[in-house]
């Protein structure tokens, strides 16, 4: 069972990180070590070339991977990202896409996760992230 629920991982997302509202990213679905969010990619998210831009899918890619972490280790404040490593597999047209992460490893300090973000109209892989994230040690 997930250590946050999909309506507590909603609000806080809200309350604390505000760029998830402006980049247009939802979560859609949070279990133990897995987490689904989709991104809008309307016109505001193109870059030259009519592509949507790398920095909206490796900020959807980081957001998908702090769902899967506190999906294990429940709301902790600091758990931040110390590593995280996206390839670009196929040019993204402007339009939905989403997200899917999931735990490689947990252990008690390192969450390590991978992300595999899809076209959303039904297309292929776009592009695929690894990423660790730091859990702080619990107060005595």
């Amino acid at each position: 069972m997930s250590r946050i629920s999909l309506a507590e991982f909603r609000a806080l997302v809200e309350a604390e990180l505000p760029l998830v509202r402006i980049f247009g990213i939802a979560v859609e679905d949070l279990g133990r070590g897995r987490a689904v969010l989709t991104l809008a990619g309307g016109e505001g998210a193109m870059r030259p070339g009519g592509t949507m831009a790398g920095p909206l899918l490796f900020a959807l890619a980081d957001v998908t991977l702090y769902a899967v972490t506190l999906s294990i280790v429940g709301r902790v404040p600091l758990a931040v990202t110390t590593n995280l490593t996206i390839n670009f597999l196929n040019k993204p047209g402007l339009g939905l896409v989403r997200a899917e992460g999931r735990v490689l490893k947990a252990g008690k300090r390192l969450i390590v996760g991978e992300c595999s973000i899809f076209d959303g109209q039904g297309g292929g892989l776009l592009a695929h992230a690894t990423g660790t994230y730091s859990v702080p040690p619990e107060k005595a």
